[in-house]
C-alpha cells in the first residue's frame, strides 16, 4: 500500500527519494509525490506513476538535502493531485497558502479515525484545507502545535491521534531535520553507512542500495532524524534505543528479467521459491517453527506449545485465507486438530468462544497486513497467548509479534497478484500440519519419510505443470472474450477454485466466482449458459465420482466446461468440454500444482485483455490500512 521515504544528508537527497519510490511501486499507488527542502519547501506531486514524477522533478530542477517522498493509495479523497502527499500547511488564516510560504509538508501512511472532529477543529483556527484526504488533518494539526522544535510539535499531535499512522515530515524552519512516528503502521530507521545521513521508510526494499542498517520503530515511537544523529522516544516519550541490524533487502530480487511483468517472473520462480522454503528440513520437528527473540537467539519452544494445545485458529485475509482454508483440511485429517480459518477483518468484530489450548496461527506474506496483525492483538488479548506466523518477511511486524514463526523465503514478490508467496505458505502449513501431527504421535516414520519424499520432490512436479503454459495460453483466448466465470472444487481443492477465481477477478476483473461444485443445484446452476465458462479442478481424489456429475449437470445445462485433470480421471475432451491434464496425481499436495494452472490462465487473460497485470486497479501489495 503505501510508501515513504524520507532522508536528511549533506548531499542531494533527491535522487535517493524517487529511486526509493521506485522500488515501492510494488505495494501498489495512484499517486505520488516529493518534497524538499530547498531554501524553502518545495514539491511535486502526479496521479501518473514514479517515472512522470522524476521527470517533473528533472524538469523543475528540484533538489535539496533533506526530503520526504511518498506513493499514495487513495482512502479519504479520489486520486487526485491535490489529494497526492506531501501536504502542507500553510498556517491558519485565509489565504494563507498565497500569504506565506508552507511551514510543514508531511507524508502519511495510515487512516486517521478522528480526523473529522479535528478538522473542524483546525477549521475554527482558521486553517484552510485544500484536500479530502485525513492526512492534511496531521500537517495542519502539528502546524498549529510548532514553537519553534518540530520534534516537539510531532509528540503532541500524535498524542490526538486515533487510528493508524506512520508519518514522516520537515518543516521549512528546521532545514536538515526529519521527523518520524508510527502506530499500526511500519515505519524503519536506516542509518546512513558514513555519518552524514539517515533515512526514514516503509519498508526496507526503498533503501536497497543505500543502506542496509536497520532499525524497526516500535508501536507509538517518535525519531528526531538529522544528517549524522537520531535519537528515538517511546509512546510515553521516554528515550529508548532500538536495535540495528543488517537487513539485506537485494534490490536485484526486483528487476524483471525476460520475462514480460513480474507476476509471470514471480510464476515460473515457484519451484525455486518452494526449494528455498524447504532448504534446510531434513526431518519433521516442532523445532521448526521456533520463535527468534530481538537479539536473534532462540524464542519459544514450538514443542511445548504443540503438545499443550488442543485447536488451531488461522487468521489471514485474501490470497493468504485461502492457502488456511486449504491447511484446514490438511490440520484435521493428518493431524487430527480441530480448525477453525477466519478472515482477519471479520474476526475481531464478532463475540466468539476463546480458549486458552488454541493455537493461534496468522499467515501473511508482507508480515504487516493490518487486519491480520489487529485480529492476532485481538485473539491474545482473549486470552490466546500461543501465537504462530507464516510469513515472507523474517523482520515483519508479524514475526515480531508472534512467539512462533516459519518463514517461507518466496523472495521478494512484486506483482500485486500473489503467487509464489501463495504456494509458499502452503508449504509452510502442510510442515506445520506434519509437525503437530509428530507432537501429538499421529505420525508414524513411514508417513513423515513418504510426505517428505513428496515435498521434495515438489520443484520439479511444478516445473511440469508450467510446460502446460502453451495449452493455458489457449484457454486464455476463449476467456479474455468473457464477462463472468464460475469456478468449482471438492474438499482440498475448493479453496484452491477460490484462489484461481480471486486470481481471474484480480488481474483481468472478469467477474469471478467459486463454488464448492456440490452447490451448483443450489443456485450457481441458474448462472450457467454458453457465455459463463466453468473451471474445474478434478484431482484423481475419493470425491471424483461425485465431481464428474457436478459436470454433467454443467453440460446438460449448455456450460462450457474447462477441467484441470490428473491423468488417470478419464475424463476426456469433446464438444464444449475443454480438458488439460495435470503431469502426475500429487494426493494431498495436489494443490499446490493445481493452482499454478489457475495462476497461469488468469495472468495469460489478462495479457490477452491488455489490463495492466502487476498493478491492478484499486489494488495494493501490502495492505497496511484496515
Amino acid at each position: 500500500m503505501c510508501g515513504i521515504v524520507g532522508a536528511a544528508s549533506h548531499r542531494n537527497i533527491v535522487p535517493v527519494l524517487v529511486q526509493g519510490l521506485q522500488r515501492l511501486e510494488y505495494r501498489g499507488y495512484d499517486s505520488c509525490g516529493v518534497a524538499v527542502h530547498a531554501g524553502g519547501l518545495t514539491r511535486a506531486r502526479t496521479t501518473s506513476r514514479v517515472a512522470d514524477l522524476l521527470t517533473q522533478v528533472h524538469d523543475d530542477k528540484i533538489e535539496g538535502l533533506t526530503g520526504i517522498a511518498h506513493t499514495r493509495w487513495a482512502t479519504h479523497g479520489a486520486p487526485a493531485v491535490h489529494n497526492a502527499h506531501p501536504h502542507f500547511s500553510h498556517g491558519a488564516g485565509e489565504g494563507a497558502e498565497k500569504a506565506r510560504p508552507a511551514r510543514i509538508a508531511m507524508v502519511h501512511n495510515g487512516i486517521i479515525e478522528n480526523h473529522e472532529p479535528l478538522r473542524a477543529a483546525l477549521q475554527a483556527k482558521g486553517y484552510v484545507f485544500h484536500s479530502q484526504t485525513d492526512t492534511e488533518v496531521i500537517a495542519h494539526l502539528i502546524d498549529s502545535l510548532y514553537d519553534g522544535d518540530l520534534f516537539e510539535a510531532v509528540k503532541a499531535a500524535v498524542l490526538q491521534l486515533h487510528g493508524a499512522y506512520a508519518i514522516a515530515v520537515i518543516c521549512r524552519d528546521e532545514p536538515q531535520r526529519v521527523i518520524g512516528a508510527r502506530a499500526g503502521s511500519p515505519l524503519i530507521l536506516g542509518v546512513g553507512k558514513d555519518g552524514t545521513e539517515n533515512f526514514l521508510a516503509s519498508d526496507a526494499m526503498a533503501l536497497a542500495g543505500v543502506t542496509d542498517q536497520i532499525v524497526y520503530l516500535e508501536e507509538g515511537d517518535v525519531i528526531d532524524l538529522q544528517p549524522g544523529k537520531y535519537w528515538i522516544v517511546d509512546r510515553a516519550h521516554k528515550p529508548v534505543t532500538r536495535t540495528v541490524r543488517t537487513v539485506q533487502a537485494h534490490s536485484g530480487a526486483a528487476e524483471l528479467g525476460p520475462y514480460r511483468h513480474y507476476m509471470q517472473k514471480e510464476i515460473f520462480e515457484q519451484p525455486r521459491a518452494i526449494a528455498d522454503t524447504l532448504e534446510g528440513v531434513v526431518g519433521i520437528a516442532p523445532e521448526l517453527f521456533d520463535g527468534v527473540t530481538h537479539d536473534g537467539s532462540t524464542g519459544a519452544s514450538a514443542h511445548r506449545v504443540f503438545k499443550e494445545i488442543d485447536k488451531v485458529l488461522i487468521l489471514a485475509c485474501g490470497t493468504s485465507y485461502y492457502s488456511g482454508c486449504t491447511a484446514k483440511y490438511w490440520l484435521e485429517s493428518i493431524a487430527k486438530i480441530p480448525t477453525q480459518v477466519e478472515i482477519a477483518s471479520e474476526y475481531r468484530y464478532r463475540d466468539s468462544v476463546p480458549d486458552p489450548k488454541t493455537l493461534v496461527v496468522t499467515i501473511t506474506q508482507s508480515g504487516e497486513t493490518a487486519d491480520t496483525l489487529a485480529a492476532l492483538k485481538h485473539a491474545r488479548s482473549l486470552g490466546m497467548e500461543q501465537t504462530l506466523t507464516i510469513c515472507n518477511v523474517a523482520t515483519s511486524a508479524m514475526v515480531r509479534e508472534c512467539k512462533l514463526a516459519y518463514i517461507t523465503r518466496a523472495g521478494v514478490e512484486i506483482g500485486v497478484a500473489s503467487t509464489k508467496a501463495f504456494t509458499t505458505q502452503l508449504a509452510g502449513l502442510f510442515l506445520l500440519t506434519l509437525a503437530l501431527a509428530q507432537a501429538k504421535g499421529r505420525l508414524s516414520d513411514a508417513d513423515e519419510a513418504q510426505y517428505l519424499q513428496e515435498m521434495r520432490h515438489l520443484p520439479v512436479a511444478l516445473q511440469s505443470v508450467l510446460a502446460l503454459e502453451p495449452q493455458l495460453i489457449s484457454w486464455s483466448e476463449d476467456f479474455a472474450r468473457k464477462e463472468n466465470a464460475l469456478f468449482l472444487g471438492r474438499g482440498l481443492h475448493y479453496p484452491i477454485a477460490l484462489e484461481g477465481a480471486l486470481k481471474l477477478k484480480e488481474v483481468t476483473y472478469i467477474h469471478a466466482e467459486a463454488y464448492a461444485a456440490g452447490e451448483l443445484k443450489h443456485g450457481p446452476l441458474a448462472l450457467v449458459t454458453s457465455e459463463m465458462p466453468v473451471v474445474t479442478v478434478a484431482p484423481n481424489d475419493a470425491l471424483l465420482e461425485k465431481l464428474k456429475s457436478n459436470l454433467q449437470e454443467v453440460r446438460a445445462r449448455g456450460g462450457v466446461l474447462y477441467v484441470l485433470a490428473d491423468g488417470d480421471t478419464k475424463i476426456e475432451s469433446s464438444e464444449g468440454v475443454h480438458v488439460i491434464r495435470m503431469p502426475e496425481h500429487y494426493g494431498v499436495l495436489s494443490p499446490l500444482l493445481h493452482v499454478v494452472s489457475l495462476q497461469l490462465l488468469a495472468y495469460h487473460t489478462a495479457c490477452a485483455r491488455g489490463t495492466d497485470v502487476d498493478k491492478p486497479r484499486n489494488l495494493a501489495k501490502s495492505v497496511t490500512v484496515e
